[in-house]
């Protein structure tokens, strides 16, 4: 065998880049730095620029599967569980708990449009349970886009200091230092906010339902 043929035969046959493995790269990259620099995220991969560019459609592809990665961890077999007010706060609970795993990952997927098929099957059966519940379909996006703004919201303030608030010397802000004084749980401050805001959202959805069909709706489960 010539040195040529040689070198032919060993060559890997599996390619060196797909795009799981640019994916896991860009969401550590993006742990650790905030944001997707591609030549970087190329120099980590040990390639080329360009050679991303055979994957992904630049940074917008990049972050695209960010989304895919995040996604794959989310528990979307929650969503088969019954009654939708058991289903809907577990599968929120686990789409916070993704990112709070990766905080700096939030900013960049809310400026580009979703279209990873874990995150688009997830929505697609949470609108099937709002339309199972008596939601109009014409008000299902409503509704969807609200949980998701409380989650992302949510999970942006995993970010935030406990102690939020804090009335300087010489300002007076008497009803604020009062709450301040009495809440329940500075030290988790995020969670319990978190948990407050999930009941207040599943009891808005019940008096909804209420208006829909008129009929009063069950409280959420607790």
């Amino acid at each position: 065998m010539s040195e040529i043929t040689h070198r032919r035969a060993g060559r890997p046959r599996k390619a060196v880049l797909d795009r799981a493995k640019i994916g896991r790269a860009a969401l550590d990259l993006v742990d650790e730095t905030g944001d997707v620099n591609l030549p970087e995220l190329a120099r980590r991969l040990g390639v080329t620029t360009s050679s991303l560019y055979h994957h992904v459609d630049g940074r917008s592809g990049v972050i695209e599967l960010l989304r895919e990665q995040v996604s794959a961890h989310m528990d979307v077999a929650i969503l088969e569980q019954q009654p939708w007010d058991t289903a809907i706060p577990a599968f929120l609970r686990s789409y916070r708990a993704v990112f709070a795993a990766h905080p700096r990952v939030v900013p960049l997927l809310t400026m580009t449009t979703v279209r990873s098929p874990q995150a688009i099957a997830a929505y697609d059966r949470i609108v099937v349970l709002l339309e199972e519940i008596g939601i109009p379909v014409d008000r299902a996006m409503e509704v969807l886009t609200a949980m998701d703004n409380f989650v992302i919201g949510s999970a942006l303030d995993l970010a935030a200091p406990d102690v939020m608030w804090e009335v300087p010397d010489g300002v007076e802000a008497p009803s604020l230092t009062a709450a301040l004084a009495k809440q329940r749980d500075a030290a988790h401050r995020a969670e319990a906010a978190f948990e407050c805001g999930l009941r207040m959202m599943l009891a808005g959805v019940a008096a909804e339902l209420g208006q829909v069909d008129g009929t009063p709706a069950a409280p959420p489960a607790r």
